[in-house]
């Protein structure tokens, strides 16, 4: 029965009910951590592989010692490799250390500094930046507009990418609009693929400045849960449209390999390359090349990495199973929540009735399950309807993540009760 048709003496035995059965579950003494999305010890083994893969020489194709110092943009063959992930050519990707959110950080600090390409005065010489920032959304993103004091503006999703003809609409009014944070492909949190019209209108955009940029994050590009989705090349459509030097598109393997001993690059245009390139020796005299080189020695190329991601859906698809399992068995019939059933990357999305979401992640957190911040998927850690909870199911094995969603479930049923009371 719906909770919302039930009447308060129904509710409040319902939720007498929920009370019962949760001091039951909290007294279980749980410990149990699904605040981020990282990768499980069995996610892990599945690459234990890879720590042993660099033997002697630790020398490249074209004879660079890996173990100095140089090659500022990468080895010649990690390029190669990442080029192909990118779906870019040779000369349009720079291959960095672990982590893509650190180039992304770094491409807004350089802005800051010394401009983009093409690009006017230095970002901190304005009088305010701004980002569009389509929600719920990577909270990481968020977090370093906040670092360098962007005004951040939430653009909503929907089912095929974020609303469109709002962000054509605020890029062509507004100057200080310098750039917008995207995950195309099975989007953070909501698992959201960018339609081909909608990558097409991204690559046809008219901003007003003449240094915006799109801030695209591959994070989950071969993360495949269900069936495979694809979607266009931004810099192959934004050529097509005379604007090559828009896109800035990052990838890395942090949840394909090792996340602590990853490899990460960045994709655009030779001009955008170039002056990176030019300021990059400032802050390194070479990224790590014999992990660089162990990557490729191992995954070797796009079909290797394809066939390595085959690996780690076989552990990653049961997770998610169990949790949309379990909420449609424990919450479909209440009208409480809704939730996303993403064909790829790292997590489900859910929705509260309104005024719920913080709520149920106090009591998840009370009964020893830690879960990401209610809030915390949208600008300044607030959603205005206090709903969206994202669900990291990848950390915990099987047979944890069972009682944290047993739990979860239970909360969502208590929090619902109380709000409708």
């Amino acid at each position: 029965m719906l909770l919302k048709e039930m009447d308060r003496r129904e509710l409040q035995i319902f939720k007498e009910e929920c009370e019962k059965e949760y001091a039951a579950i909290k007294a279980r003494g749980l410990k149990l951590d699904m605040s981020r999305g990282k990768p499980g010890a069995d996610c892990l083994d599945v690459c234990a592989g890879i720590l042993g893969e660099l033997k002697e020489p630790a020398v490249s194709k074209d004879g660079t010692d890996c173990r100095n110092y140089g090659m500022l943009t990468g080895i010649a063959e990690a390029k190669e490799l990442f080029a192909e992930l990118l779906g870019v050519s040779f000369n349009e990707v720079i291959v960095g250390g672990n982590s893509s959110l650190c180039l992304m950080f770094d491409s807004v600090m350089r802005a800051y500094v010394r401009g983009v390409y093409g690009g006017g005065q230095p970002w901190s010489q304005c009088r305010k930046v701004k980002f569009l920032c389509p929600s719920p959304g990577y909270d990481r993103h968020f977090a370093i507009c906040e670092y360098f004091g962007i005004e951040m503006l939430t653009i909503p999703l929907k089912s095929d990418g974020p609303d469109m003809e709002l962000v054509e609409r605020l890029v062509s009014e507004d100057e200080e609009i310098k750039g917008i944070w995207c995950v195309p492909l099975y989007s953070n949190p909501d698992g959201i693929v960018y339609s081909d019209d909608t990558v097409k209108r991204f690559a046809n955009l008219s901003p007003k400045a003449s240094d915006f940029r799109i801030f695209w994050d591959n994070a989950y590009f071969t993360h495949h849960i269900g069936e495979p989705h694809t979607i266009l090349n931004l810099l192959d459509e934004c050529k097509k449209s005379g604007k090559p030097d828009m896109p800035l598109m990052y990838v890395s393997t942090s949840k394909i390999s090792l996340p602590g001993a990853g490899v990460s690059a960045l994709g655009a245009s030779e001009n955008n390359i170039k002056q990176i390139s030019s300021l990059l020796g400032v802050q390194t005299i070479g990224y790590d090349k014999i992990n660089q080189l162990r990557h490729v020695r191992y995954f070797k190329n796009y079909a290797g990495v394809k066939e390595h991601m085959e690996k780690l859906k076989a552990v990653l698809a049961p997770k998610f199973k169990l949790v949309l399992d379990m909420l449609e068995h424990e919450l479909s019939e209440y009208g409480v929540l809704e939730w996303n059933k993403p064909d790829g990357g790292y997590f489900v999305s859910v929705n509260t009735l309104n005024g719920c979401a913080a709520r149920v992640i106090q009591l998840c957190n009370e009964a020893g399950v830690v879960m990401t911040p209610a809030g915390a998927t949208f600008p300044y850690g607030k959603d205005p309807c206090d709903r969206n909870i994202r669900i990291a199911p990848t950390l915990p094995p099987l047979e944890e993540l069972k009682p944290a969603m047993e739990l979860f479930c239970i909360c969502v049923k208590l929090a619902s009760a109380e709000k409708l009371i």
